[in-house]
């Protein structure tokens, strides 16, 4: 073979006059496995399709032609079947090696060792798989399953149009449904809408795929490409976000992918191979697919799928099929739904009619959930076969709190959504009403309210809420935007934008805490197989003690930024005091630097830990002495004690912020701390994570002498509303007893008590 366009161009010019033929459907496929095989000199060519669920030996050139319309497999099942299956491409050179391999005797496949096969996808399914084989047991050159990718497009026109494969009407079986249908996903933006579902894109159906003028169509793509990458400029200068922000870096990121020259590169191979213009798009984009599903770094993916809105966009320009809901227009409030959504193109949207978005696919760090939130629009991703279950206009009651939504409610569910509706805004305003009152107990003790934010967009919740100041401003969301490693220069233009909206409350910096579930593609830890358990890994501050670069960079950042002021820092994820003393050092070296260079310097450098780690706590003799303040991270020192990933849906709800096993530890943190202040190591221990921002697990962590809660800004209010009905001395009391001996349901006791003195939760 001379290379994957010479062969895939062979093919596809020979294909065409299969195609142009008079024969019937079945007499056009054994010809095209006769093609295929001479020109990728292949001794098995065969072709399944997919018919009433089962993939069916359609043509074979090798096989035992008494197998053809005999041999069927289901999806998942057999080689054949995890292709159409999983819509992956297999490339064995032993394929009894694999563990899904079947044999199937009636083919006579038996003394054929390796084996190539693609799916041959309509429409984002597989509707078959076309595959080759050969005696000799090899991997297939990338070149040969190039061009069977690009013959699998265009057989996927083929059979279609002759009917030969099971055909959807894009909804599957929920279409006929027309009741109420709840459905589950994964919050990524929290908040509660109510609108008509509207689809991002209609399917773009391409009607050819075989290029008749090669240079014309490539001409029509270049075209295309200036247009979309114009339309994308544009969008960046009028995004109303202001300048400096991290939705500027996200777009920044997003422009790069639409200049990238190694995309245009491959969809030119494409044309170069015999495809039109939209065929060898939705050819890159294909592929684009298949990686995407075997990529476990999930903020790679992310940015893969910023690469595949960026496809689909330049599709629509080149076929001329621009309309986007957002070009002709929001009428009515609207539920977006979409498989996945650029940052980009959400922006398009009118934001008046725009009340809420639900994905397919989506994570917590993709570049549109970030857009969304300073939009203030939620969102739920993760809704597997969305096109199956939620029809366009469909009323859709979007419960971003619940993780939920309800398609085509009744009446009775509509009117309950709107009264809670109703009722949390009732709330949210006596919340605001409370912006400017000190959380304070019924019997006069003063806590400290604080809120965690990562954006500088976030900081606007600081006038808002009334919140004290800010307990942890997540410095690595700053590097989860990013393309590149931020420059020391634009660390230091957020942290200082950071407090001076600030102002005189305090901002607690946690540096930068990447690794486990916040994989960072420019920064990758290459030494040795992929970790099996991250969150237990190399992460937070073990990645920055040995990437110490990474480290001074950011010391550098914070204490200029910080100059003339007081500077807060917490170390993420210290288990052992050396970490800390490590870290503070880098700290202590490059403030030494900087007073050299007689530079401005902060007037109080004050540093603190994160306990995560329940290692941590049986040092706290040694550590509190080295801190002015501990915040406790709830959420990995939960999943540290009881062994049981977070991230992990059959664990998630199993164990209980409530269990006496976790106050108890909390207990003698509180202990370990008084004792040291009455040694005169005065320490300010705080909370800050998801259990300080709910009511019932705020009240059992006061009730333990908890006096700093750093919580998310939509909990402030709630939080200070339930401070102000509490007599600490009566909760310290029943927590007290409740530990010495616990009681089954400690939940409950705790429900119970606050009911007793007319305590409401949410």
């Amino acid at each position: 073979m001379t290379g994957g366009v010479t062969a895939a161009r062979t093919i596809l010019t020979r294909l065409h006059e299969v195609m142009a033929s008079r024969s019937n459907a079945q007499a056009k496929l054994n010809t095209t496995v006769e093609v295929i095989a001479e020109c990728l000199d292949s001794e098995v060519c065969s072709i399944y399709l997919l018919r009433e669920a089962m993939l069916e030996l359609y043509a074979t050139h090798g096989l035992a032609q008494e197998a053809v319309h005999v041999t069927r497999m289901a999806l998942g099942e057999g080689l054949v079947g995890t292709i159409g299956g999983e819509v992956a491409t297999l490339n064995l050179a032993e394929a009894a090696a694999h563990p899904d391999f079947s044999y199937r005797p009636e083919t006579g496949e038996e003394k054929f060792h390796s084996f190539a096969g693609v799916p041959i996808v309509r429409r984002e399914r597989a509707v078959g798989v076309l595959c080759v084989q050969h005696v000799e047991p090899r991997r297939y050159e990338e070149v040969e399953i190039e061009a069977l990718q690009t013959v699998a497009m265009v057989l996927a026109e083929m059979i279609t149009n002759a009917g030969l494969v099971d055909e959807e009407d894009g909804f599957g079986a929920a279409a006929a449904q027309t009741g109420p249908l709840p459905v589950k996903g994964l919050t990524l933006v929290k908040g509660l809408a109510s609108g008509h579902a509207v689809y991002h894109q209609p399917r773009i159906t391409i009607e050819h795929t075989m290029a008749e003028d090669v240079e014309a169509e490539r001409q029509r793509v270049y075209l295309a490409f200036d247009k979309m990458r114009a339309q994308i400029d544009r969008m960046a200068r009028e995004v109303e976000f202001g300048v400096g922000g991290e939705h500027e870096e996200v777009l920044e990121t997003y422009k790069m992918f639409a200049y990238d020259e190694g995309w245009a590169r491959r969809i030119n191979e494409a044309i170069d191979s015999g495809l039109t213009a939209e065929a060898a798009i939705e050819r890159v984009q294909q592929r684009t697919r298949m990686r995407m599903r075997q990529i476990d770094d999930a903020l790679l993916a992310d940015r893969m799928h910023d690469l595949e809105d960026l496809s689909n966009r330049l599709l629509r320009t080149v076929s001329g099929q621009l309309g986007t809901a957002a070009s002709k227009g929001l009428r009515a409030d609207s539920i977006l739904i979409a498989r996945n959504l650029g940052p980009a193109e959400l922006l398009e949207y009118d934001k008046r009619r725009l009340k809420g978005v639900i994905l397919e696919d989506g994570s917590l760090t993709a570049h549109v959930v970030i857009v969304a939130r300073a939009m203030g629009i939620p969102v739920l991703g993760r809704v597997r076969g969305l096109r199956g279950l939620i029809h366009e206009g469909d009323h859709v009651l979007l419960d971003g709190d619940q993780a939920s939504a309800i398609v085509r409610p009744a009446a009775a569910m509509i009117e309950a959504f709107e009264a809670r509706f109703a009722k949390s805004r009732e709330r949210q305003a006596a919340y605001a009403a409370l912006r400017d009152v000190e959380p304070c107990t019924r019997d006069g003790h003063r806590i400290t309210v604080m809120m965690n934010a990562g954006l500088r967009e976030d900081m606007t919740n600081l006038a808002l809420t009334g919140a004290d100041g800010v307990g942890l401003f997540r410095t690595e969301f700053q590097f989860l935007v990013s393309a590149t490693l931020p420059s020391r220069e634009r660390q230091t233009r957020l942290y200082r934008e950071v407090l001076d909206v600030a102002g005189n409350r305090p901002v607690v910096f946690r540096t930068v805490d990447i690794g486990g579930d916040k994989q960072l593609p420019y920064l990758r830890h290459d030494d040795g197989p992929a970790e099996e358990n991250p969150a237990m890994g190399w992460r937070a501050l073990r990645v920055a003690l040995e990437r110490d670069g990474l480290l001074k960079v950011q010391a550098r950042a914070l204490l200029e930024a910080a100059a003339g002021r007081t500077l807060h820092v917490m170390f993420p994820m210290v288990a052992e005091p050396w970490e800390f003393d490590a870290a503070r050092a880098m700290f202590d070296s490059q403030l030494a630097f900087l007073k050299q260079r007689r530079k401005m310097v902060p007037e109080v450098i004050r540093y603190g830990a994160m306990l995560e780690v329940p290692a941590l706590a049986e040092m706290l003799d040694v550590m509190l002495p080295r801190l002015q303040f501990l915040s406790i991270g709830t959420n990995d020192l939960t999943q540290f004690l009881f062994a049981a990933d977070r991230a992990n849906p059959k664990l998630a709800e199993r164990y209980d912020w409530l269990s006496p096993a976790i106050l108890r530890f909390l207990a003698r943190v509180v202990g370990a701390v008084a004792r040291a202040r009455t040694q005169g190591h005065s320490v300010d221990l705080g909370v800050c994570g998801e259990m300080g921002g709910r009511q019932v697990e705020a009240l059992a962590l006061l009730g333990l002498g908890i006096r700093r809660l750093s919580i998310t800004p939509a909990a402030v209010g709630p939080i200070k509303a339930l401070i102000s009905k509490i007599d600490l001395g009566e909760i310290e009391a029943a927590m007290a007893g409740w530990l010495a001996t616990p009681p089954d349901d400690l939940r409950s006791e705790l429900v119970a008590w606050a009911h007793a003195r007319h305590i409401a939760f949410d």
